[in-house]
């Protein structure tokens, strides 16, 4: 194994090396790529950077920190946590996308009795990897994604993975088969809901308290050819989630693939206006089509997919796309369609990613909040929230569509809202300045829109959750909060694992007691 070690002034920093005992060489790039994350809010500058081949290799860096008297061990993937979760301040960073890029080729296809196929993928694979190689090679792929496919495996299995296809197929933790995990006491294990079962759970959304995870066995099957791609405009956020909540609570054979929303305001603005709303080149917003009866800061578009597979005639296809659209009541004459191949479709977000790179908004600081909030608040929440403290927008998407619970296995470490139908508000704004007051207020006001919902009595949830206290962390779990305590303790018992999640502080290995 190689340490990327930076110089440190910190005394006692030479003999914490000293018992690590591993080969370590300079790297200042690296230090710089550990100490951020996408974010921007926070910086945390590690002892070193460890840049693992294998399982092993993960667990003698937990094994090594775990013979100091503080060092812990975060894991890593692609840095785009927005508050500092996969940092350590002053401990070890596991680089986790070096070791996928060493493993690449060794995604495998892996086949089962009954004949399901699966993928095994390294936990620092990307997704983007992941569709790509099934697709391309097996003509297979995963049935759960996220928006943004450039994030790593382990990543979105340690939070959740949502995305518009969740309210069918569940989120990425209920789509996965076997792990392989390395737990805070540096064994190595293979899990699943037959084997280690309280383990496998325990990671699933358990935000790296557990284990690392190094591999994931994923549910393959058939890619779908091409997707029918839809968006349309309402003016009332009332019918808006009516048409929203029909859509996925459908059965099956009647439902679409993908169903997802955003709110816009009623404006121009290329950032939070109706220019992000048409999805074909050169399509324009018409606003005259907008009933004036409804004068709201705020619009809404709801946008939904239909795959078509290679058995499917495209008419057929055709027909049960038109039907379902028909039912729903969006301002008619503002809807706009696409056919798009099912990898340029999943890849979407790439263009978006490609323009804020060039205008410099990708490297800007991101005080993003996430929500879960149930369906009997969203209309309040609509009203209080969005077009009252949000009305002007947020210099970036808000996104706000529904999923059901009861795609989500209990056993998991996720917090949810009790409401079966929930929604996913994602406020994924940017602050272009740069950072400074600007950024504090943003974080402020994140802060105030959390108080609100608490105030309010709002079923919800945070989703990326950062709090700073246990009591905060406490209420965030609720029921579920002692089963946490219980598994950290099981797996990590010296508290090593993910510390800027700030949950539990790193226990002193000398003052650990027998659990025998």
């Amino acid at each position: 194994m190689m340490l990327a070690y930076m110089d440190r002034a910190a005394a006692g920093a030479a003999t914490e090396r000293d018992a690590l005992e591993l080969t370590v060489v300079a790297a200042d790039a690296a230090e710089c790529a550990a100490a951020r994350d996408f974010g921007g809010l926070v910086s945390a500058r590690p002892a070193a950077v460890v840049r693992p081949a294998s399982a092993d290799d993960v667990a003698s860096a937990i094994r090594a920190a775990a013979r100091t008297t503080h060092l812990t061990v975060a894991a890593r993937g692609n840095g785009h946590s927005v508050a500092g979760q996969a940092m350590s301040d002053g401990g070890l960073v596991l680089d986790m996308r070096a070791g996928a890029a060493s493993r690449r080729l060794q995604m495998k296809l892996v086949s089962s009795g009954g004949g399901a196929a699966f993928a095994d993928v390294p936990g620092g694979a990307l997704w983007e990897e992941v569709l790509h190689w099934a697709v391309s090679n097996h003509g297979l792929a995963p049935a759960s994604w996220t928006d943004y496919l450039r994030l790593t495996v382990g990543g979105t299995l340690s939070n959740g993975g949502v995305s518009g296809q969740s309210f069918r197929y569940g989120p990425q933790v209920s789509n996965v088969a076997e792990l392989e995990v390395v737990t805070g006491e540096g064994e190595c294990r293979v899990c699943s809901p037959s084997a280690h079962a309280d383990l496998f759970f325990a990671v699933l959304g358990g935000l790296g308290q557990f284990g690392v995870i190094t591999r994931a066995r994923i549910p393959l099957s058939p890619a779908p050819q091409t997707v029918k791609w839809a968006r349309v405009v309402y003016a009332s956020f009332a019918e808006y989630a009516a048409d929203a909540e029909w859509l996925v609570t459908r059965p099956a054979e009647s439902a679409f693939d993908y169903v997802e929303g955003f709110a816009f305001v009623r404006s121009d603005d290329p950032v939070n206006g109706w220019p992000s709303v048409p999805i074909p080149a050169g399509a324009r917003f018409d606003p005259s089509l907008l009933p004036a009866g409804e004068p709201g800061p705020l619009l809404y578009c709801l946008e939904v997919a239909l795959y078509q597979h290679q058995h499917q005639q495209p008419d057929d296809v055709d027909e049960r796309m038109g039907e379902m659209m028909r039912r729903l009541k969006y301002v008619r004459g503002l809807e706009y369609a696409a056919d798009v191949g099912y990898v340029e479709f999943l890849s979407r977000v790439n263009r978006v990613e490609e323009e804020a790179r060039r205008s410099g908004s990708w490297a800007a600081p991101h005080p993003w909040l996430n929500l879960f909030v149930s369906a009997r608040d969203i209309a309040d929440f609509d009203r209080a929230v969005l077009k009252g403290m949000l009305a002007d927008g947020v210099d970036g998407p808000m996104l706000i569509y529904p999923m059901l619970k009861s795609k989500w296995d209990p056993n998991t470490s996720v917090a949810l809202p009790e409401g079966e139908v929930f929604y996913l508000v994602a406020l994924l704004r940017f602050c272009p300045g740069g950072g400074g007051a600007a950024v504090e207020e943003l974080v402020a006001q994140n802060g105030a829109i959390v108080d609100a919902c608490r105030s309010s009595g709002y079923d919800f949830k945070t989703y990326f959750p950062h709090y700073r206290t246990e009591a905060d962390w406490a209420r965030h779990f609720g029921t579920k909060w002692a089963r946490f305590v219980d598994r950290k303790a099981r797996y990590d018992p010296l508290a090593i694992l993910a510390p800027g999640q700030k949950i539990f502080a790193r226990t002193p290995s000398s003052s650990r007691t027998d659990r025998s």
